[in-house]
């Protein structure tokens, strides 16, 4: 295969739908047990552990082994998952020390960044947790509490992403692009850039308005390729759109749609070149994100909610839509390919060090950070008829694939960067001779939530209604919607994005979807 001969239709259609926050040890760790299988680096050596800060009880033990998660709700509280977070999570290092139990915005430099030829020793997770704890919940954790960040997933507790895993090909070495948030890896996804970014705001409204890196999206539309992004209409404004604003802007009105549009155009086979799925970053998640909600939780005494199953029942039905369509024209199974992938690891437990990475551009980041190191390994799996099952890539690969393997394959002009121009393609990965027939793929259902766990979901369900406050990437999204509005009337942003209650906020995400993404307000919506 060559993208000069793409001729079997191996990828007419590309769909990738990207979660939150997840490592691959976190979810795919334990997927096969010592012995199984030689290639693949999982949780099979049991003396995986991490130190545990001598500050808190339990510190006598002295270091805090991984192990299968015992509820599906950990770690919980939600990690830190910044770029100061990440550093003392892969090194080990909190500098200066009063960063310790500092909240994000409070932080100073070197923002734990480590000395020059500190090696990444994966050490930190249970110090940075610990940390993180303090300063989220004003107190110190029980070892029980802090455990929970070297928990692992079993794969009876998820038996979607793990079927698919273990039903086509999957990679035990794909890494997120920086190591650090959410914001800066969707916009390598598409851009192999964040324009010198690591952190979702502060100020507010920056991605919206600073990043102006071309993207993928553009060369799609160049080349005459059809592409949509969809939401959960629940979300309201979709964080694609957003933190792409300067370029995408022309394209807000009728390439953004809702995830029940995406539904109907897979049955029917009218799928774009190429769909963007966003989860659910909102209540309730469908993105698998950890809780972020726990102080506000503890006070209420309402047990941890389950944090996966909705994104499991998710990638479930996307999963089905692409085996089971109903029209043998257009999109359909032989011709899509599905990316399930991560934007990254958002602290939780790895044990694999991220390697060197080729700089974007020769220019200093954002805190210091060269963009001259991959974020932390991500779970991701290639669903195709073409695709071997039960195949492990052990080769790395890196979320800049995705924009790499289009450009290739569809012809869509020089690299973006010079990072996308390094990264490997997927389409030698594409290997059978011959499709294998939707019979053959794998049956899935998500689990059955336990009945504490579906109490836990019925109070995500209730979240928006109790709680006044913004989740803090709600937030980081009223600010760029805010600030492209304001630009694009040429006034001063419509309210505050960091004071904005929550009814204020979701009534100014709705206007502004009513205004500029006609897509999704006028789109399906079950």
């Amino acid at each position: 295969m060559s993208a000069a001969n793409p001729s079997d239709h191996r990828l007419d259609h590309v769909v990738v739908v990207m979660f939150e926050n997840r490592s691959f040890d976190n979810l795919l760790g334990y997927l096969f047990k010592a012995g199984n299988t030689p290639l693949y680096e999982g949780l099979q050596n049991p003396e995986l552990s991490n130190p545990i800060p001598a500050y808190v009880a339990g510190a006598s033990s002295s270091r805090l082994p991984v192990h299968p998660a015992i509820g599906m709700a950990a770690p919980y509280p939600d990690p830190g998952e910044e770029y100061p977070h990440v550093n003392t999570q892969l090194f080990g290092t909190v500098d200066p020390e009063r960063n310790a139990f500092s909240k994000i915005r409070d932080m100073q430099p070197p923002f734990n960044a480590p000395p020059a030829g500190c090696p990444t020793s994966m050490s930190g997770f249970v110090t940075d947790y610990v940390n993180q704890f303090k300063a989220e919940m004003d107190r110190l954790p029980s070892s029980v509490e802090y455990s929970q960040i070297m928990s692992c997933y079993t794969p009876d507790q998820l038996p979607v992403l793990s079927g698919l895993a273990l039903g086509f090909t999957f990679f035990d070495h794909w890494f997120c692009e920086v190591p650090s948030q959410t914001y800066c890896n969707r916009s390598f996804f598409h851009a192999a850039t964040s324009s010198g970014f690591v952190l979702n705001s502060n100020p507010p409204g920056k991605f919206a308005l600073r990043n102006d890196a071309r993207t993928v999206f553009n060369q799609l539309e160049d080349a005459g390729k059809t592409w949509a992004v969809y939401i959960d209409p629940l979300q309201i404004l979709p964080a694609t759109g957003l933190i792409h604003a300067s370029n995408l802007w022309p394209y807000f009105a009728d390439h953004f749609r809702t995830i029940y549009d995406f539904y109907f155009e897979a049955e029917r086979g009218i799928l774009p070149n190429y769909s963007f799925i966003e989860p659910n970053m909102f209540h309730p998640h469908t993105d698998m994100h950890p809780h972020s909600g726990a102080r506000f939780a503890e006070g209420l005494h309402v047990p941890p909610p389950d944090t996966i199953i909705g994104g499991e029942r998710l990638l479930a039905r996307i999963y089905n839509s692409i085996r089971h369509p109903t029209s043998a024209e257009g999109s359909n199974w032989e011709n899509t390919a599905l990316l399930v992938t991560f934007d990254e690891h958002g602290g939780t437990f790895d044990h694999v060090p991220p390697p060197p990475a080729v700089p974007p551009d020769s220019s200093v980041g954002e805190e210091g950070f060269q963009f001259d190191r991959l974020g932390v390994r991500i779970p991701t799996v290639l669903v195709s008829a073409w695709a071997e099952g039960g195949k492990v890539v052990v080769d790395s690969f890196r979320s800049t694939s995705l924009v790499r393997t289009l450009r290739d394959w569809w012809t869509l002009g020089s690299s973006l960067t010079r990072r996308d121009a390094d990264a490997p393609t997927l389409a030698s990965l594409l290997t059978r001779e011959n499709p294998r027939d939707p019979k053959d793929w794998p049956d899935l259902q998500p689990r059955t939530p336990e009945p504490l766990e579906r109490l836990g979901e019925d109070f995500l369900r209730e979240w928006e209604e109790l709680h006044p406050h913004l989740e803090r990437l709600e937030r980081d999204l009223l600010g760029d919607a805010l600030a492209h509005e304001a630009r694009v009337n040429r006034t001063t942003p419509a309210a505050d994005s960091e004071t904005a209650s929550h009814r204020e906020a979701h009534e100014h995400l709705r206007r502004i979807r009513d205004k500029m993404f006609r897509g999704i307000a006028t789109g399906r919506t079950q």
